[in-house]
C-alpha cells in the first residue's frame, strides 16, 4: 500500500468536499434545464459519484464506496437542497465553484489512479481509471442532460487534459518508486493549477488538422 496523502479523515472530508462541489455542479446545469426536484438530485448525485462508481466496479472494489459510507451519498442531496432553494445566489458564485471543481479534479484524478494501481492494474490502465474518476460524472451528467459532453467539446475550456496530466505523474512516481505524500500532493496541485490557467486564459485542445468545415458549434 502506499503512503496516504492526508490522514484517513482528512481524506474523507476532501472527498466530501469534492462530491457536493461536483454536485452543485450537477443541479446548477439541471435547473438550466428546468429539471424538476427529482431530476435535480438525480443529475446531482450521477454528477458526484458517478466516476468513482466507474472506477469501483472496474477494478472490483464492491460493494463501490458510494454505497457503503453514507455522507457519499447524502452530500449530492444537501447539495440539492441549496440549488433547489438558492440556485440564483450559487449562480452569481460560479467562479469560487469552478476553482473548487478543478481542486476536486486534481484530488479524484490522483486517487483514483492509486485506487487502480493498488487492486492490481497495470500504470496505463491505472491512469485511465484516474482520469475517469476525476471527469466521468461529469460526462453522465451532460449524457443524461442531452448535451455533448463538456470533455468533448472544443469551444470548453480544458478539463481531461489537467486531469490527465496529474493522472500520468502519478503513474511515473510508480514506476520510479517515488511516489509519496510530497509527489502525489505535487500531482494534485499541478492538475489543479493547469485547470485554473484553463479557465483563465481559455486554453482549448486543438481540432483536426487542415480542417474544412465551417459549421459552428451550437
Amino acid at each position: 500500500m502506499f503512503p496516504d496523502l492526508f490522514t484517513p479523515s482528512v481524506q474523507h472530508a476532501l472527498d466530501l468536499a469534492g462530491i457536493f462541489v461536483f454536485a452543485i455542479s450537477g443541479a446548477l446545469l439541471a435547473v438550466r434545464k428546468n429539471f424538476d426536484v427529482f431530476g435535480i438530485a438525480v443529475l446531482a448525485e450521477v454528477t458526484a459519484l458517478g466516476g468513482g462508481l466507474l472506477r469501483d466496479l472496474i477494478i472490483g472494489a464492491v460493494p463501490p464506496a458510494a454505497f457503503t459510507d453514507l455522507g457519499y451519498f447524502l452530500m449530492p442531496l444537501v447539495a440539492t437542497v441549496l440549488v433547489f432553494f438558492l440556485h440564483p445566489h450559487v449562480e452569481r458564485i460560479q467562479t469560487g465553484v469552478n476553482v473548487f471543481d478543478a481542486a476536486g479534479l486534481g484530488l479524484f484524478c490522483v486517487t483514483g489512479t492509486v485506487k487502480a494501481y493498488e487492486y492490481g492494474l497495470g500504470l496505463t490502465s491505472s491512469a485511465c481509471l484516474g482520469l475517469a474518476t476525476a471527469v466521468g460524472g461529469g460526462v453522465l451528467r451532460d449524457v443524461l442532460a442531452n448535451e455533448v459532453p463538456s470533455l468533448l467539446r472544443w469551444d470548453r475550456d480544458l478539463y481531461a487534459v489537467p486531469a490527465i496530466v496529474g493522472a500520468t505523474m502519478v503513474v511515473l512516481c510508480i514506476r520510479f518508486d517515488t511516489l509519496n505524500a510530497f509527489t502525489s500532493g505535487l500531482a494534485v496541485v499541478t492538475a489543479f493549477v493547469l485547470r485554473l490557467l484553463a479557465m483563465r486564459y481559455h486554453w482549448r485542445a486543438p481540432r483536426a488538422w487542415n480542417r474544412r468545415s465551417e459549421a459552428m458549434e451550437e
